[in-house]
């Protein structure tokens, strides 16, 4: 049976993930403190990986309970920390030095900064999944899988690419309760060129990862995906939006059942 088997919250658009056991399911439908902070320069456009790799190399540890935060360049020992309502100033300064231009680091407590504002909640992806795209590319592990894709909910019990039923050919949501919170899966995500780097270090590796990942992809669309879904193959992991309204959570362990449309 399908079953919660990982949580990661990511409380810094780009940044590092904390895996935790349970969260709490904003009204809008996306996880508390996901995305809940994001960097951006002088004019308010987004820092991310999608625009500069030099992010990878960037270990911005951000604690949205506490409101506390580390920050050093990967591999260094020596870090900026403190307090974000009390050092924010320190933080914009030391990021301001490292990506070379004026950073801040904005909030957004209600509904965080998602890449798919018609399907702000958490993505979603099978452990199995990510275990058949490590296969994919010899030397890949499966975690470094997990932290290129960047998916908050992991399912475990089930076969991979299992998150392909949680769409449908229609384009109406595909219900689906996790806990007591009942979710529409709405679309494959499309991915951008953030996997195609090393986590780490933000060089492209293996050379060709998007152009393999499309045909392997393709080549292994299971029988109960929507191919018509795909405009192309560059796309894992399914993009979900909440159907219900209220106070919730949801935890490690928690089932995750099919809901009938009707």
């Amino acid at each position: 049976m399908p079953f919660v088997s990982g949580i990661t919250i990511y409380p810094v658009k780009s940044c590092d993930g904390i895996a935790w056991t349970e969260a709490t399911v904003l009204p809008s439908g996306a996880l508390r403190h996901d995305r809940q902070f994001a960097l951006v320069d002088s004019a308010g456009r987004f820092i991310n990986a999608k625009r500069t790799p030099l992010i990878h190399q960037l270990r911005l540890l951000v604690d949205p309970v506490q409101r506390q935060f580390q920050v050093a360049r990967r591999g260094e020992v020596d870090a900026c920390c403190g307090r974000l309502d009390e050092h924010g100033e320190r933080l914009s300064d030391w990021l301001s030095a490292f990506f070379s231009l004026e950073v801040s680091l904005v909030e957004n407590d209600e509904t965080g900064f998602p890449d798919d504002l018609e399907a702000p909640g958490p993505t979603v992806v099978s452990t199995a999944t990510l275990q058949t795209v490590a296969d994919w590319f010899p030397g890949l592990t499966v975690d470094e899988v997990r932290q290129r894709f960047r998916a908050n909910i992991e399912v475990g019990g089930v076969e991979p690419f299992w998150e392909d039923r949680l769409y449908r050919t229609d384009r109406q949501p595909q219900p689906f309760q996790i806990g007591s919170v009942l979710f529409g899966g709405t679309n494959p995500c499309q991915r951008c060129v953030v996997p195609t780097r090393d986590s780490q270090t933000g060089e492209v590796s293996p050379a060709g990862f998007a152009q393999q990942f499309r045909r392997r992809r393709e080549e292994t669309l299971p029988a109960w995906a929507s191919r018509d879904r795909f405009d192309h193959f560059y796309r894992l992991c399914t993009n979900i939006r909440r159907l219900d309204q209220g106070n919730a959570t949801i935890q490690v362990g928690d089932h995750l059942e099919i809901r009938d449309p009707s």
